[in-house]
């Protein structure tokens, strides 16, 4: 029997058995019962196994699986070696769900797919070789953090380091377009191209003159942003793997574009099928000065690009909008709409009910907060990054005059649980650095210039986190509590502190820096300061405890860090981001990012399979009561730990607010005359966010009353 017809295998039906309570007790039993029989049945069975580690990786080699040039840096001695370090560590899934994820979607399988080809060691070892290049002391260190689960490469790295046939190591890409037809074409290309090669696309389309606008030369006039929307939603539908997989990409649009109201419309489910976007994402990028306007319930003006981009000499997005918004006003050169503001916002908040759409930037709140020289004025798919841009000039051949600054998102996340009982948290970030480093700089995006510019000049990637609630149910903390808060912060400055201190190292040996440090806060070494002044340390006595062995950076540490980066600089641009990571968190048995779990069993519809129930991770009597889940949990505390971590993490985070269309009775003090949610639940919860400094919003998600949930993760790339 083959993977090709499997048919009388038991592990399914003992799976589903989870979610049948035997005297009010979950059987978490008939999981590890599921998952012996998955390898029975499935993997050992059709696993093709080879006498020695050589004759496997000739093997893999000679019939174009594995990619000879990474595997020959290595001499096969340490190559088996190798393997022999991670046969010791004796690794075992703790799931179904994660075995199955892993051989279902990560396993390299032969050309028919009735085999595998690899187990979990393999892949991790040849992770290793690769992101190691040759260095076999890194190679044995990277080896020691994914077999442990303490570091996760992102979804396209995991799955493609070292095969002959496969898509970028890369994650998503971002993209502005600039207010010229040119660009729109450029543009249109480049997002062809990105999606063909994997992972979804971020795209600005804030610089488009609105509908109306006057087109230099014609007697006509603009079509606005809408019909651009449409031809990305169909770039993204064509090209899209031969079919393996849907083209994802999201578009952002400032607030106070005059064709905002048309952007939100075009995402809702009776929208007019000429103007309707059913698989494209929508993001709004928002200033400041909207939430003063709401707050004050006032009326707002939307301003023209055209005539914004003419009077100012620069793209709308680079217009600080806050700062020039009373000025835009009086300015007669400046064409603009008015429009009430709570309106507006209110149709936000109904989209983001009915789709979980548009994801919220908070753009003055990721700016204030970036230390280096540029400005943001976008995110990605999951709304994570948050990198500077710089535009680009393109002529009537489709040539670059000026070649601008687009972004490439190389990921990776800490597993927090397994972190913390490393036996070098230090060494380990470092280990993951390096890993990372390496992905940026084998990044070679030559079909799109501008993003090989940026990853060029900037070096940029994210480390993030997954599994924070988890650690918390074992740790016996409530998520929000303040118990939780305080280990969050220390845990993500340490993240901060030990990226900080690899990159310096890699700058010095390298003797090269991101493009602009000696412009940035890192140079003038403000950026170190509030670390020196009031160091951070934990402050109940619960996380004193659990950080008592691992090294906490004191005031002289980080002047020494502060010191040494100014005179040497800094390898990366931004090296922080949390991104979703959905799918990937099932292989390392652990919640999903630094997000609250959804429930005690989840129910995951896996394509023609059917339902697979996955229990949360170290579900025990003793973790029960801490695994609260997210749709009956207050946002306000899910806000408040992303809020924590924000303050070390130089990129973003991809929050997602949880709420059920009936709100549970005393959830929120502000519900005293229904249940129902409603925009303003919606409304106060983004400008609470707002205030306690959240740079993203990823999606609304609702839980209706007949089970359903509204708004859920789209790109499985960016999910990690």
């Amino acid at each position: 029997m083959t993977l090709k017809d499997l048919t009388d295998v038991s592990y399914f039906k003992l799976n589903n058995e989870i979610n049948r309570p035997i005297d009010d007790q979950i059987p978490l039993q008939k999981d590890k019962e599921a998952l012996a029989a998955f390898f029975k049945e499935n993997v050992v069975p059709n696993t093709k196994t080879f006498p020695s580690i050589e004759e496997k990786i000739n093997y893999l080699i000679q019939h174009d699986f594995l990619e000879e040039e990474f595997l020959s840096k290595y001499s096969m001695t340490f190559i088996a070696s190798l393997y022999q370090f991670l046969d010791e560590q004796h690794f075992e899934f703790k799931s179904f769900m994660a075995a199955y994820k892993f051989y279902n979607q990560y396993a390299l399988k032969n050309n028919e797919g009735t085999k595998y080809l690899e187990s979990y060691e393999d892949r991790v070892a040849f992770n290793a070789l690769y992101f190691a290049d040759g260095n076999e002391e890194l190679a044995l260190a990277l080896a020691d953090e994914m077999i442990h689960q303490r570091y996760q490469p992102a979804t396209p790295s995991f799955l493609n380091a070292g095969r002959k046939r496969r898509g970028e190591l890369v994650s998503c890409f971002l993209l502005q377009v600039t207010d010229d037809m040119n660009s729109i074409g450029r543009s249109i290309n480049s997002a062809l191209q990105l999606s063909r090669i994997g992972g979804g696309v971020g795209i600005s389309l804030a610089n488009l003159r609105e509908a109306g606008a006057p087109i230099k030369g014609f007697d006509g006039a603009a079509s606005g942003v809408v019909p651009v929307m449409k031809l990305f939603e169909d770039s993204f539908s064509y090209s899209n793997q031969l079919g393996q997989r849907q083209g994802a990409g999201v578009v952002y649009l400032n607030v106070f574009h005059p064709d905002i109201l048309a952007f939100l419309s075009a995402k809702k489910e009776n929208a007019d099928e000429k103007i309707r976007v059913k698989t494209l994402s929508l993001g709004v990028v928002i200033p400041d000065k909207f939430y003063e306007l709401t707050r004050k319930n006032e009326e707002m003006y939307l301003f023209s690009p055209y005539s914004v981009e003419r009077e100012y000499g620069i793209p709308f997005s680079y217009l600080d909008i806050t700062k020039e918004y009373d000025r835009l006003v009086q300015n007669p050169n400046i064409r603009k709409v008015k429009i009430n503001a709570r309106e507006l916002e209110n149709e936000i908040s109904k989209l983001q009910q009915e789709s979980g759409y548009p994801y919220i930037i908070n753009i003055d709140s990721a700016n204030r907060q970036n230390p280096v020289d540029g400005k943001i004025i976008m995110s990605n798919l999951c709304s994570e990054i948050l990198q500077i841009q710089e535009p680009s000039l393109i002529n009537n051949r489709q040539e670059y005059e000026v070649l601008g600054t687009d972004i490439s998102c190389n990921l990776g996340s800490t597993n927090i649980v397994n972190l913390m009982s490393s036996p070098d948290f230090g060494k380990s970030v470092r280990t993951m650095t390096r890993a990372l480093t390496f992905v940026t700089d084998a990044s070679e995006i030559e079909v799109v210039p501008s993003i090989q510019n940026g990853n060029r000049l900037n070096h940029t990637i994210g480390l993030g986190a997954m599994g924070l609630h988890t650690f918390f149910a074992k740790n016996q903390m409530e998520y929000g509590s303040e118990e939780s808060l305080d280990f969050t912060d220390i845990y993500f400055m340490l993240l901060n502190y030990w990226t900080l201190v690899e990159s310096h190292a890699i700058a010095k040996e390298r003797k090269e820096v991101f493009h602009n440090f000696e412009k940035s806060d890192y140079a003038s070494g403000n950026y170190f300061d509030r670390y020196i002044n009031q160091v951070v340390l934990p402050k109940t006595e619960k996380v004193k405890d659990i950080f008592k062995d691992i090294f906490l950076p004191s005031a002289s540490d980080w002047q020494a860090l502060k010191d040494a980066v100014k005179k040497d600089g800094l390898y990366h641009q931004n090296r922080l981001a949390v991104a979703p990571n959905g799918s990937i968190s099932y292989i390392n048995d652990t919640s999903a990012s630094i997000h609250p779990i959804t429930r005690l069993i989840e129910e995951r519809q896996e394509k023609k399979i059917g339902k697979i129930y996955y229990p949360a991770p170290s579900l025990s009597n003793d973790t029960l009561k801490y695994y609260t889940s997210a749709y009956d949990m207050d946002m306000r505390k899910v806000i408040d730990v992303y809020a924590t971590a924000q303050k070390h993490v130089d990129q973003g985070m991809s929050l997602t607010l949880f709420l059920r269309s009936e709100i549970p009775e005393g959830l929120y003090e502000w519900k005293d005359s229904t249940t129902k949610q409603t925009t303003r639940d919606l409304n106060i919860l983004r400008h609470y966010a707002f205030h306690q400094g959240i740079k993203s919003i990823y999606y609304v998600r609702t839980f209706t009353d007949d089970a359903e949930e509204i708004g859920s993760n789209a790109c499985e790339s960016c999910v990690i």
